[in-house]
């Protein structure tokens, strides 16, 4: 029997299913990561809504699992030595779940951190910046009448976005022919940024044939194809 009952956090979210994973989470390009990784491992999950327009991210049972207010967030009944693990930030929940599920990252220990090495890529460059599009394109930010803000942040997109596609050039995926977390982190975010963000006009997306490319064979996947609509919006 799990009993999950010292994380103050199921009293809001209940399990329905105590000994899967404990995933709280909204479906933006950073909650799908994981959905998706999920999904992709086959590792038994519940899945729980984490509302923004009622502030559930700001609930006392929210910040008891993550203090820093943002999804997705995962509690691991079955953690290290068999002690439920609690854990945020979406780039250590994938390796955490690559890990457990011994998928999705090399085991050998080059390959192992230049995967960890395209995943902080995404982390600190690719999902910053094109969440500032986000915002200045779409969001309170296009009021500006001021377009610099934007069009800095348009400007590092598109060399990030070169980078990548340099990078995949002659490869299928980030690291080549095996698909890994650094795609999981990275093509969410490519995806809302053309999507969600309706950007890609403003970032020329078509002189990235690569990353395109790349992104159409990330969305045919069946795990993406089921994880970036969960959780379900109610």
């Amino acid at each position: 029997m799990n009993d999950l009952s010292a994380f103050p956090i199921t009293r809001k979210w209940r399990a329905q299913h105590p000994a899967r994973i404990q995933l709280y989470s909204l479906p933006t390009p950073n909650g799908v990561k994981v959905s998706v990784m999920l999904e992709e491992t086959g590792l038994p999950y519940e899945a729980h809504l984490v509302r923004f327009d009622t502030h559930d991210q700001m609930s006392p049972e929210f910040l008891s699992l993550n203090p820093n207010n943002k999804i997705p967030a995962i509690l691991d009944p079955s953690g290290p030595d068999g002690k439920p693990l609690a854990l945020f930030e979406s780039g250590a929940i994938l390796m955490y779940l690559a890990d457990k599920s011994e998928k999705f990252i090399p085991k050998d220990m080059a390959g192992r951190y230049e995967t960890i090495q395209w995943l902080m890529f995404q982390m600190g460059g690719i999902g910053p910046m094109f969440g500032q599009i986000g915002f200045f394109n779409k969001f309170a930010g296009k009021d500006y009448e001021d377009k610099r803000p934007r069009d800095r942040y348009v400007a590092e997109a598109r060399r990030l976005l070169n980078v990548l596609n340099g990078r995949l050039a002659e490869r299928s995926w980030i690291m080549g022919d095996a698909y890994t977390i650094a795609d999981i982190a990275t093509f969410p975010w490519v995806r809302n940024l053309i999507g969600f963000y309706e950007a890609g006009d403003l970032v020329g997306i078509t002189d990235f044939p690569h990353v395109m490319r790349a992104l159409n064979a990330f969305l045919q996947r069946p795990a993406v194809a089921k994880g970036i609509e969960i959780p379900a919006r109610a």
